[in-house]
């Protein structure tokens, strides 16, 4: 299978007064068009700073990163903000709507800054498309205030969708959302990794992570465990053992 991501011997040094923080050492991976996995470890572990250089936020201090078949190490800003836009889709835990502009208008901005200047009859269309996907067209018109946690995220999922990036990259996506609406905001994200996107989420929650495919572990900044999820959960699934659960206890009271 085609890498989307392909990490050669990458190292991250930040310099911070008279010491060296080694965030990353000799990180080399590859992920594959289609995967979905979750890069996990603890604080400090360095899986931030992986999720930055991922993301084109942040350049390896030695080493190279292929994006999609395009070597980004050595990219300036402006280079690395186009490279965002276009082939990186964001997904944040704090979910960076605009709370003045309605959930279309939210899934719509990323194309205000793509170089690919659409048509404003183009741009709204793909941005219903997306909303559709996430099973929200008829929010369309909702500010986020109006809107719940977890349809505020599948809002900022459509944004992720809209420019067809090659990959979603997820920042801890559930952290603010109560269980059941982690479970089925995992559910968007199967759904979507069922259709051929590519999407690759970075958390700390292990109950989390076992609605991915593989699992890459990272402790004091290298790759320690790089394994398929032995027992995947299904969100569906999930969801229905709630509601029998929730069944079972209206009975007995």
């Amino acid at each position: 299978m085609t890498a989307v991501i392909k990490l050669d011997d990458i190292h991250k040094t930040y310099h911070t007064g008279e010491v060296d923080v080694l965030a990353v050492r000799g990180v080399s991976l590859e992920i594959a068009k289609g995967e979905f996995v979750a890069i996990m470890g603890a604080s400090g572990s360095g899986k931030s700073t992986m999720m930055n250089i991922l993301g084109c936020l942040d350049k390896p201090t030695i080493g190279r990163y292929f994006l999609d078949g395009m070597d980004i190490s050595e990219l300036n800003r402006e280079a690395l903000a186009d490279i965002r836009n276009r082939k990186i889709g964001f997904v944040f835990q704090g979910f960076n709507l605009l709370s003045r502009t309605s959930a279309l208008e939210n899934v719509e901005l990323p194309m205000l800054y793509s170089r690919n200047h659409l048509s404003s009859h183009t741009a709204l269309e793909k941005a219903k498309h997306a909303l559709e996907i996430v099973g929200l067209a008829d929010r369309a018109d909702h500010y986020p205030s109006q809107l719940s946690g977890g349809q505020q995220q599948r809002v900022a999922v459509a944004r992720a969708l809209v420019n067809e990036p090659a990959m979603v990259l997820a920042d801890e996506p559930t952290g603010n959302l109560d269980s059941r609406t982690s479970i089925e905001i995992m559910g968007v994200f199967q759904k979507l990794n069922d259709e051929g996107i590519t999407v690759i989420m970075v958390t700390h929650e292990l109950d989390i992570a076992k609605y991915t495919k593989r699992n890459v572990v990272m402790r004091d900044g290298s790759v320690v465990s790089d394994v398929p999820v032995p027992r995947r959960l299904y969100a569906q699934d999930e969801l229905r053992r709630l509601d029998q659960e929730h069944q079972a206890v209206q009975l007995t009271t």
